[in-house]
């Protein structure tokens, strides 16, 4: 099946939940980041529940600082 990740096209297996998808990307343990699947954010809490669909578009992004 293939999901978007920032935009790019990548193939996952079927029936994939969001927490093992940022596991395989390397994300997970990953401090400040937000996930957005489809434009909804995701709470971390619902990561390991939430099933990953053909053609999903997940956003992840990393809290800087600045000023």
């Amino acid at each position: 099946m293939n999901i978007y990740l920032n935009g790019n096209q990548t193939s996952v297996f079927e029936n994939l939940h969001l927490e093992a998808f940022l596991r395989e990307q390397q994300l997970f343990e990953k401090k400040g980041i937000a996930v957005a699947v489809n434009n909804n954010v995701i709470t971390k809490s619902s990561w390991a529940d939430f099933k990953l669909k053909q053609d999903d578009k997940i956003l992840v992004i990393k809290a800087s600082q600045g000023g």
